[in-house]
């Protein structure tokens, strides 16, 4: 029986790259691995005629070989893996990185050992409007994990040492087989140190590291706003085994200010005005981020009416722009009146309704359109 194009059993060009068979081989062993699809014969010999075709077109004199002769070029080298080729190791080495999903194992390449980068930490800053808008320092305390004092990182009792493994002989892997063929795996005594330690030291508990509290300058740039986070590099959990650290994000958070209202990079407030201010104009002073401003209000103006400060908000955090201060008009009602002032308010009601056309034409306009509904 004619046997098939390598190629053409890992599915790719006969110009594909190492990386590019790797790939392919990967997605077909995961298809037909014999503990995936138990007692299918069918499975199994794709599996092996798979396993063949990566070894020889991933071996470089093999593939040479393959690629002038065919199959006459390698029959001689194959099935034992020898003349210079990757053999069961570097079938292993593609391989090893899906044993986890088909065993549950966590199983790894050779001589690889559990080294993890340590955890993200979040803290939360509550910071003040004013601060956010130019910028602040703040010292704060985080939660750290730090060499210990008694055992200086061994995690042994002092005057003890951790010893090598008896399970993986310090290699941090331990051989399992599989089938018709073994596989690596984190040892389960030492999980991937490659030492024991047969009395722990008292202070950690064998961990070599203990909690305690660090403290942490933290720059706030002008302009952050809500919910943004800064990231410091290696302030995280520790690695494990030798790891990277991971990274410590604050996350800003604002106090509500009890003047202004933030919108982006635009501020907001409210500006209470007399009913007389409103009627005959005036000038009157707000207050701003940057110290009181003045405002000058025209005669007749309506509550709601928004003035608009230019330049008065929040510098952007990262174009640096000023946002604007928009200010919100509101008329107040004058309260607590006396007799005299309900008295001289009620002769120019008087007055007013005379013409109401001209003194109140929103209201005239409302009542207009009040009447058209009613009578429709």
């Amino acid at each position: 029986m004619a046997k098939r194009d390598l190629y053409e059993i890992l599915g790719v060009n006969r110009d594909a790259s190492e990386d590019e068979m790797k790939k392919a081989y990967r997605k077909l062993a995961m298809k037909y691995h014999p503990d995936r699809n138990p007692d299918n014969k069918e499975a199994e010999e794709k599996f092996k005629e798979a396993k063949e075709a990566y070894e020889i077109l991933t071996d470089a004199n093999k593939r040479a070989a393959y690629d002038r002769y065919g199959h006459a070029g390698v029959d001689q080298s194959m099935g034992g893996g020898g003349g210079g080729g990757q053999g069961f190791d570097g079938f292993a080495d593609a391989f090893g990185d899906i044993f986890g999903d088909i065993f549950g194992g966590g199983g790894g390449g050779r001589g690889r050992s559990n080294v993890y980068r340590g955890a993200d930490l979040r803290y939360n800053l509550e910071i003040s409007l004013e601060e956010a808008a130019r910028g602040a320092e703040k010292t704060i305390r985080i939660p750290a994990l730090e060499e210990c004092d008694s055992c200086h990182g061994s995690g042994a009792k002092p005057g003890t040492q951790p010893k090598t493994c008896p399970t993986c002989g310090g290699a941090g892997q331990v051989r399992i087989q599989q089938g018709f063929f073994s596989i690596q795996q984190t040892c389960p005594k030492c999980h991937g140190s490659g030492r024991v330690i047969p009395e722990p030291c008292t202070s950690c508990g064998g961990a070599g590291r203990v909690k305690r509290q660090k403290t942490l300058e933290v720059k706030i740039p002008a302009g952050i706003d809500d919910g943004m986070r800064l990231r410091h590099s290696g302030h995280g959990e520790p690695g494990v085994n030798g790891g990277p650290s991971g990274d410590l994000y604050v996350e800003i958070h604002i106090k509500q200010h009890p003047v202004f209202q933030r919108d982006g990079d635009d501020l907001h407030c409210e500006m209470p005005i007399s009913f007389s201010t409103a009627a005959l104009g005036g000038e009157i002073e707000i207050p701003t981020l940057d110290g009181a401003a003045n405002i000058r209000i025209p005669a007749e103006t309506q509550s709601a009416k928004v003035f608009r400060l230019r330049g008065k908000g929040i510098r952007n955090v990262r174009s640096h722009a000023p946002g604007d201060l928009m200010v919100h008009v509101v008329v107040e009602t004058p309260v607590k009146l006396t007799d005299r002032q309900k008295e001289l308010l009620r002769e120019f009601e008087e007055i007013a309704a005379g013409n109401a056309e001209r003194h109140n034409p929103k209201a005239k306009s409302w009542m207009d359109k009040v009447k058209d509904f009613f009578s429709a």
